[in-house]
């Protein structure tokens, strides 16, 4: 009975923890049980030369008992290890018998009141969850893939705007790849211990997450820089100025992920890395993402605030007036979608309100590249004209003549 109260209470938390990367409660409570047998087992060791008679003290991976005499009957008080579900006082009892210790009576889980199985709504609960952001991911990498081979292919598209939208497409590209290989790797199987887990493949997967997580969210920040410069001044994206967006997205997490791998190889080499409670090197990842997110939150205020200058009517060209118009809606659009919503836990604690996190975190979060790819890509008016030329062209070189039909209008869309 043991074996399967401790598991069943240990998976109803595990899916949880994907969402958060820096907090593991559930893993407190197999660490506090590896404690207290730890120091059962000092126990032992220091009884070992007393009289063997009657019932030797043992460790039942639960809870600890003493030496006993024959007829004694011991109660223990409920493991403190159990506050982790419900605050109880419960005590467990044994009688030591001419043959050994008794079965527990009343066995732990009724007599401290800890349910044994994962409650019905709770595993639906998180089984709809993984559902839901299994769904999202595929179709998101689905649907970046095709936008990303569109605007390589189409080469009246190159330009430095769909430069780094191809960047930041990529990165959600990876961000999904990278969750589908941590589930595979750290929750393949109910058995399966991520608090103990240390191999290469485990440590590697946690560490890739880290740096698509991370260059996601440097990348978003880019996209809001751009924005600004295009609406600050007609500033000419030069090739160098390229490289510089590149490296602050992709440079720029390389070097803190570096420095937390050699921090957690050189100072906390515990486990599979995916724990950091209490650790201060979590923050050489979390403390630039906090930083980028806050950063990326007052870039878009800012461009709110130059967008209401730039219409008043007064200030406005005749020539440009629709241009700033078109660059306001979209702009407005694409706000949701750089990271304010992250705005909300920014600066929480990391276990604040579980189930909300995941909602948004893992269910809304996975959809978050199909909205990109759909707003930067499909619903482009530039991208749409271009496609539709190729498809004329096409149906021009295989049947000679374009049907009346392949002619209709484009769809007027803000960007």
């Amino acid at each position: 009975m043991t074996c399967p109260l401790v598991s069943g209470m240990f998976l109803t938390l595990s899916l949880a923890t994907m969402a958060l990367s820096s907090l593991h409660p559930e893993c407190e409570f197999i660490f506090q049980l590896e404690r207290e047998e730890q120091n059962c087992l000092q126990y032992i060791a220091e009884q070992g030369n007393r009289s063997t008679e009657g019932c030797r003290p043992f460790w039942d991976a639960v809870v600890c008992w003493p030496h006993a005499v024959v007829g004694e009957t011991v109660h223990r008080a409920c493991p403190a290890v159990f506050s982790f579900f419900k605050n109880n006082t419960g005590s467990v009892s044994r009688n030591c018998t001419t043959e050994g210790w008794s079965r527990p009576f009343l066995p732990h889980h009724i007599a401290c009141s800890v349910d044994a199985d994962i409650p019905e709504a709770e595993q639906s609960y998180y089984a709809t969850v993984k559902l839901i952001y299994t769904v999202g991911y595929s179709i998101s990498l689905i649907v970046l893939t095709v936008a990303v081979m569109i605007l390589l292919l189409l080469r009246r598209l190159r330009c430095a705007r769909n430069f780094i939208h191809i960047q930041l497409f990529i990165t959600f590209i990876l961000k999904a790849v990278a969750v589908f290989i941590k589930d595979a790797t750290l929750f393949s199987s109910d058995d399966t211990n991520h608090c103990t887990l240390s191999t290469f493949a485990c440590k590697a997967s946690v560490v890739f997450c880290h740096y698509c997580v991370m260059a996601n969210f440097f990348w978003l920040l880019v996209e809001a820089l751009y924005l600004n410069s295009l609406l600050l001044s007609s500033f000419y994206h030069s090739r160098r100025c390229l490289w510089g967006f590149s490296l602050l997205g992709w440079g720029v997490p390389a070097i803190f992920i570096v420095l937390w791998i050699g921090s957690r190889v050189y100072f906390e080499d515990t486990e599979c890395w995916d724990i950091n409670e209490n650790s201060p090197y979590w923050w050489i990842i979390k403390g630039p993402i906090v930083v980028s997110i806050a950063v990326n939150f007052m870039l878009f205020m800012n461009i709110i605030r130059i967008l209401i200058q730039k219409l008043n009517p007064r200030l406005i060209q005749f020539n440009n007036s629709s241009q700033y118009r078109r660059l306001t809606k979209s702009t407005l659009l694409l706000i949701p979608l750089f990271g304010t919503h992250y705005m909300f836990f920014n600066f929480l604690p990391d276990y604040f309100n579980v189930n909300l996190r995941l909602c948004i975190e893992l269910c809304m979060g996975s959809f978050q590249g199909l909205l990109v790819a759909v707003l930067y890509c499909f619903l482009n008016q530039e991208v749409q004209k271009e496609v539709h030329m190729q498809w004329l062209k096409w149906q021009e070189r295989s049947y000679g003549v374009v049907p009346p039909a392949a002619k209709g209008s484009q769809i007027d869309t803000p960007f």
